[in-house]
């Protein structure tokens, strides 16, 4: 458990940047804390720093939006989302609990062509066939 600050310390409206590995961005609006990693998924920009408005951060940068409640953008130019904490409040001090970093899972699949049976593709689309080499 990671101590933010004391309640009075974030007002409604406003964030925190948590200096952790990777930095996490603390919000308080509509009456509640919210926390998701600092870093824009779209590009390296500060979470913490963009703009509130009901349950949304705007992104400095490049104006993608984040749901704080769930992490998932909500347009564009973000396509992935960000990952959220859990907070709790403990003696008046806000605390974040880092959520566990998920670890990628890689798998060698050979390599395996099928090329679709161009009568079920509608006219006009282009169907592209990509090789890979087997590791």
């Amino acid at each position: 458990m990671i101590p933010v600050c004391r309640l009075e310390d974030l007002p409604e409206g406003e964030a925190v940047r948590v200096d952790t590995e990777p930095p996490i961005a603390v919000f308080h609006t509509e009456g509640a804390f919210y926390a998701i990693d600092d870093t824009c998924t779209h590009q390296d920009a500060s979470l913490s720093e963009g703009w509130v408005e009901n349950c949304q951060v705007e992104c400095p940068l490049h104006a993608a939006s984040f749901d704080l409640r769930t992490g998932v953008p909500s347009c564009l130019p973000a396509r992935r989302p960000v990952r959220t904490h859990r907070v709790e409040i403990v003696d008046g001090v806000l605390c974040v609990l880092p959520a566990v970093p998920t670890v990628p899972v890689v798998a060698v699949v050979p390599a395996v062509a099928t090329v679709p049976d161009t009568a079920a593709v509608p006219a006009g689309v282009a169907v592209t066939v990509a090789e890979s080499s087997a590791v």
